[in-house]
């Protein structure tokens, strides 16, 4: 009876007080189930899907789609912040490297000065997570095609990390169908000594199931998008309690 009344305080918002928000594009169904798995006791999630036109989950037509998100990210942002999150993360690497360090910049400052809610990005947290693993030459995987691996490269180095070796998911018609296995296959793929740290980019690929595999595989830390997004939405949430059993990053206290 005691474990029952336990599970049934968990269900209620008022037992989850901290709350963190997630802008979701709308054919991805893996940041869901991967930020509900890693959200502590005290964390409830919740999320908004963004406006985006065209096929999901195809490489043709990214950009297309890409650009129609950042268009109405901010009236996403304000159904959103009706929940009264203590942060929003955008979950959507791509985003970002299409906006570049400067576009990205200008619209966190922007959501944050509309909505008084701290804004964070994942690409944003990849740089944070990095930094806190002292990691400045890293190995990258991405499910994209070559042009969107380009520009993720491209926004990396234009931020002081060193790519030496990138790689990408090979036959990939659809984002969503691909597996946290494939993931693992991977890292391992575009790992090379040089590589102080593996990052695998693209939330709607799953990641953080394997990435204690990963490390396990490379002896070094593997950074997923989802995996930093999450520890770097907690750190500023202000809950500095690690989580073990999804990587090194997400296991040190915050």
């Amino acid at each position: 009876m005691a474990k029952k009344r336990a599970t049934q305080g968990r269900m209620e918002p008022i037992r989850r007080p901290v709350r963190i928000g997630f802008l979701v594009p709308p054919g991805n169904p893996t940041v869901e189930v991967e930020m509900i798995a890693l959200a502590p006791p005290n964390v409830s999630v919740h999320f908004t899907r963004m406006v985006a036109h065209g096929a999901v989950g195809a490489q043709d037509g990214l950009l297309e789609r890409t650009r129609t998100q950042i268009a109405h990210v901010a009236e996403n942002a304000a159904l959103l912040a009706m929940v009264r999150p203590k942060v929003i993360a955008m979950a959507h690497t791509a985003m970002s490297a299409t906006l570049g360090a400067a576009g990205e910049a200008d619209l966190v400052a922007r959501m944050e000065r509309e909505h008084g809610i701290p804004f964070i990005t994942a690409f944003g947290s990849v740089l944070a997570a990095l930094a806190r693993l002292g990691a400045t030459r890293i190995a990258l995987g991405t499910p994209y095609d070559a042009a969107s691996t380009a520009r993720t490269r491209a926004y990396l180095e234009a931020q002081g990390i060193e790519v030496v070796s990138e790689g990408r998911l090979e036959g990939v018609a659809n984002i969503y169908d691909e597996t946290a296995a494939r993931a693992r296959e991977l890292a391992r793929r575009v790992d090379v000594p040089a590589a102080q740290a593996v990052f695998l980019s693209g939330l709607g690929m799953p990641t953080v199931a394997t990435l204690e595999d990963m490390e396990r595989d490379l002896g070094k830390p593997v950074v997923s998008a989802a995996a930093a997004m999450m520890w770097n939405a907690l750190r500023v949430a202000g809950e500095p309690a690690p989580l073990a059993g999804f990587g090194r990053l997400l296991a040190e206290r915050r």
